[in-house]
């Protein structure tokens, strides 16, 4: 006799835990009440297999990790705004267009900043020809105290002279007297030329054109209108792509207007957010699981708990909880813990800041303190994301320099000039 076929063999075995009523009665199986019986024990068995496979599945691997659903992608966010005031006059990106560090975005009217750049080259000119003049007036004076002194000397010696005769009738008493008052007057205006001298040598002593206040003053002035003319074109200070663009031709922005977004994606991490009784055991370095909804859960990454933030969220909000109240009500906080997400898994699987997801913490693994955290910003990440050299003082302020010292050179007096110091 053959054998029976596999789904025959189901079919008599289910038969014989549930067997049709007529069939019981004729006996062809044991009775309603051994059936129900054998159906009682194998459901029994069921239950008990998957409470006791629960079981061990949380004694095994379950209660070593904790899990919330309260997680969320996060980067940098880069806003972008104006250095200066004024008008705008192009856009050259949108959303979601990659813009490369140092690339032109939002272009400027620059037709105020040039006027203020073409008052402070005025200033600085007039400036260099004021200190030149004080140095002049330097020069003259110290000729003039030496004239003075000339006559001052002489009529020291013409009056020691006529003293020396006068009780000998040589000369009159009235000429002596005359003398006297005449030396007097010379010592006086000596005095006077003496101390235009020092009012004028406080003013440029121990400084030439080049490094007088005025002129350093008025240089100052000068880079400041030039950085302004210059950045009339903002800049992307970072890689990234752009977000919530918010500016159009035409507009006018003030520096504290964000005009965009830029947002590298090369550096993210996840900050899940764990109720304050589920992080007894959590600790920087200790492993972990993260799903996002972005690739419905069927992409696992491999992160690392780098620390637990200092401050329960609700405290670092805009309006901190006052529980000095006679009707406070306990409420079981959430702390962000930070989690850093396998570089290598983000390039094969990109993600975006905002995206939710399932984080899982491996707390059977002993990790650090959890005074001591694990952040640490990559190197390629620092150079890219966390640094910028739109804004280099050497690169902007080079035309600048060059500017003031042709400006100085042009209002200068004539080289050999007595007065040129």
């Amino acid at each position: 006799m053959p054998r029976p076929r596999f789904w025959e063999r189901l079919v008599l075995l289910w038969r014989r835990f549930f067997p049709p009523p007529d069939e019981a009665r004729r006996g062809r199986f044991p009775t309603l009440v051994e059936a129900r019986s054998r159906r009682l024990r194998l459901l029994t068995a069921i239950f008990g297999a998957l409470a006791a496979a629960v079981f061990l599945y949380w004694l095994f691997w379950g209660r070593f990790w904790i899990i919330t659903n309260d997680a969320y992608v996060t980067g940098n966010l880069v806003p972008l705004k104006a250095q200066v005031a004024g008008t705008v006059t192009e856009v050259r990106t949108d959303s979601t267009r990659y813009v490369r560090k140092g690339e032109v975005l939002v272009r400027l009217d620059g037709v105020k900043t040039k006027v203020a750049l073409q008052h402070a080259e005025a200033e600085l000119a007039d400036a260099v020809r004021r200190v030149e003049t004080l140095f002049r007036q330097a020069a003259t004076l110290r000729s003039r105290i030496a004239a003075q002194q000339a006559v001052v000397y002489r009529a020291r010696s013409d009056l020691a002279r006529y003293q020396s005769v006068v009780a000998e009738g040589a000369v009159s008493y009235q000429l002596v007297e005359d003398t006297q008052w005449q030396l007097r007057e010379a010592e006086s205006v000596l005095r006077d030329l003496q101390d235009q001298l020092a009012s004028v040598e406080a003013r440029v002593h121990g400084t030439t054109v080049a490094t007088n206040p005025e002129v350093l003053r008025a240089a100052a002035l000068y880079r400041s209108a030039y950085l302004d003319h210059i950045r009339r074109n903002v800049v992307a200070p970072v890689s990234g792509y752009v977000a919530k663009r918010a500016v159009q031709p035409g507009d006018e922005v003030l520096p504290e207007k964000t005009l965009l977004f830029i947002i590298p994606l090369d550096y993210l991490w996840v900050e899940a957010n764990y109720r304050e009784v589920e992080l007894t055991h959590v600790r920087p370095g200790q492993p972990a699981r993260i799903t996002v909804d972005l690739y419905h859960r069927k992409v696992r990454y491999r992160g690392v708990v780098e620390g637990i933030v200092p401050s329960a969220g609700n405290n670092l909000g805009l309006l901190p909880p006052e529980n000095a109240t006679g009707n406070y009500i306990h409420i079981v906080e959430r702390v962000p813990v930070r989690i850093r997400i396998d570089p290598d898994e983000l390039r094969k699987h990109p993600l975006r800041p905002g995206l939710s997801c399932v984080t899982r913490i491996d707390v059977w693994r002993r990790g650090r303190s959890v005074l001591e955290p694990i952040t640490e910003i990559p190197p390629s990440a620092y150079r890219s994301d966390y640094t910028t050299s739109v804004y280099d003082e050497e690169v902007e302020l080079r035309g600048a320099a060059e500017a003031i010292q042709r400006i100085i050179e042009a209002n200068r007096m004539p080289a050999g000039h007595p007065a040129v110091p």
